[in-house]
């Protein structure tokens, strides 16, 4: 199916937030909105239009990135 841009985008980080809200790896909505909706740009921009491929790449960058953030945290 192909989805116009925005709305690939938008269901891609929907899939992404529910699940992480889901599994209550959340955290800052803010901050998690704002690296979701980059992380998910940065893919199309690379060319990418596959929804949970997005969506999942996205998840797996913000894990990532919370748990080196916590780290950071922790050691401060």
């Amino acid at each position: 199916m192909n989805e116009p841009l925005p709305i690939l985008m938008e269901n891609s980080i929907q899939i992404a937030w529910d699940y992480l809200e889901r599994t209550g790896d959340l955290g800052d909505p803010e901050v998690a909105s704002r690296f979701l909706l980059n992380s998910v740009e940065q893919m199309v921009r690379k060319g990418e239009r596959r929804r949970l491929l997005l969506a999942n790449n996205a998840i797996d960058a913000y894990r990532k990135f919370a748990a080196e953030r916590l780290r950071l945290i922790i050691v401060s």
